[in-house]
Formats: structure tokens, sequence, C-alpha cells
């Protein structure tokens, strides 16, 4: 792990607006639920990570990351070896910083600021040339593009019950029908409190569960085909187009060209 070196902090006489941590995880490592009173940049430069929180969970892959404002209690689990670059920033810093948490892709630019920071362990807003790269860092970190790699949670104990059944089985290819008579509801009002409480309908909240499994596994290393079939599709072509609409390209292009 890299932290922030004492000496540096002293020097600038003041207390530093951001902080950096790099660390290396092995498979299946869970970081029990916490918060902080700083925002992060929880950047995944190797491997992937599901991130819980009340509002729901992220997957993310490798090069991009997860953004958790001050005060959000949120859990960690890592689904292979994860190598994660953390910055933390005041939660009284200027700019127009996201203000819920959101996954996202990193540029080019936002990466070698990450990468210099935790070099320098810490930002000073009074130190001229780590004043000036905190200046780009909000900027780069308030423009962020979000990805929809979200799951979002409901909150009625019913929409819940259906949801956890279908983390448990992302292969369950039954009706919205037979999930309500599942958790003693009807069709009707399942599909009624999956859109209310989650901005999504019982079938697209299923997809987008199949999506970020599928990410999980492909990131594991596991074939294409097995991962289709995992998560229920019935063929290979039917889960490779439903991943180019959700994330623009194929499962191979999308892990391997950032490897």
């Amino acid at each position: 792990m890299r932290q922030p070196q004492p000496d540096r902090m002293q020097a600038a006489g003041e207390e530093p607006l951001v902080r950096s941590l790099a660390a290396r995880y092995s498979a299946g490592t869970l970081v029990p639920p916490h918060r902080h009173e700083w925002h992060q940049l929880i950047y995944a430069r190797e491997g992937v990570m599901w991130v819980q929180t009340e509002e729901g969970d992220w997957v993310v892959p490798p090069n991009r990351a997860v953004w958790v404002p001050a005060g959000v209690r949120h859990g960690i689990e890592m689904v292979g070896p994860v190598f994660i670059h953390t910055l933390y920033l005041a939660a009284g810093i200027a700019g127009e910083l996201p203000p819920s948490c959101c996954a996202v892709n990193v540029s080019p630019l936002l990466r070698e600021i990450v990468l210099r920071t935790i070099e320098l362990g810490v930002l000073h807003a009074e130190v001229p040339a780590q004043g000036r790269l905190l200046g780009v860092l909000v900027d780069q970190v308030s423009g962020l593009p979000a990805i929809p790699l979200q799951l979002p949670s409901p909150s009625d104990e019913r929409a819940r019950r259906a949801a956890a059944w279908l983390k448990a089985h992302p292969d369950d290819a039954g009706s919205i029908g037979q999930m309500a008579k599942r958790v003693a509801a009807s069709a009707r009002t399942l599909e009624r409190l999956f859109h209310k409480e989650t901005g999504l309908t019982f079938g697209r909240w299923r997809q987008q569960l199949r999506l970020l499994q599928a990410l999980r596994l492909l990131a594991a290393g596991r074939p294409v085909t097995a991962v289709a079939l995992e998560v229920g599709y019935e063929s290979t072509s039917a889960f490779i187009a439903m991943f180019k609409r959700a994330l623009g390209t194929t499962p191979r292009r999308y892990f391997g060209g950032r490897r």
C-alpha cells in the first residue's frame, strides 16, 4: 500500500485536499461496509470490483472507476486479483462533483493524473505544482462520463425478495407471474414496484443483473459461451448482441482491448 508521506504534509503546512492509496487484493477479498468523510474515486487499474451500497450495486471492470461521495456506506468484493488506486478528495473541495455513486470511464488524462497523485501521496492547494494538478483533477472528475453498470436496489420487501432470488439464480427464465407467486404478490404489483423503486421494468432489471454477473464471470476468465449460458441466454449470439447494445462492443474486445 502507498499512503501520504508525513514530511510532505508538514512541509505544506496545511491539511491536503487529496490523499491517495494504492493496494493489491487477492481474489475474493471482501471489504466490509463502511463510510468515509472524504469523497472517493476508486480506480480498478487491474481486476474487477463489485461495489455494494444501499442504493444499488456497481460492477467496475479494469481501467474504470466508481465515484463514492462522502458519507455513502459501501462495501467492495474483489472479483479475481485486483489492483486499486484510490483518491480521497476532501468533502469541502470546490467543484461540481457528482452528487451520487456512479461507475465511470477513466480518460487517459485522468488515468495519468491518478498515477501522478499516487506517486506524490497527497495534493496540497498551497504547493503550486500540486495546486495546478488538483484543479485539473477536479475538472476531470466533475465531467466524468457515467457508464451503465449500476443495478439499483428496490426497497419493498416483496421486490427485494424477488431481486435476491434473481441474484442467486441469474439464469432463471421464469416469467414475472411465476416470480410474483414466489414472493406473494401479483405480477402487476411486482412490475409496478420494480419500475417505481428502480426506474427499470422487471425484465430490464433482470437483463441488467445478467450483464453485471456476466462481467464478473468474464473478468474471472470464463469463456464467453459458458458465461452466456450461466446468465440465462440460450445462445452466445443473443448474449453478445445484448452486451454490444449495453456497452458498445463485444465481450472479448471489452476486456481484451483494455488488458
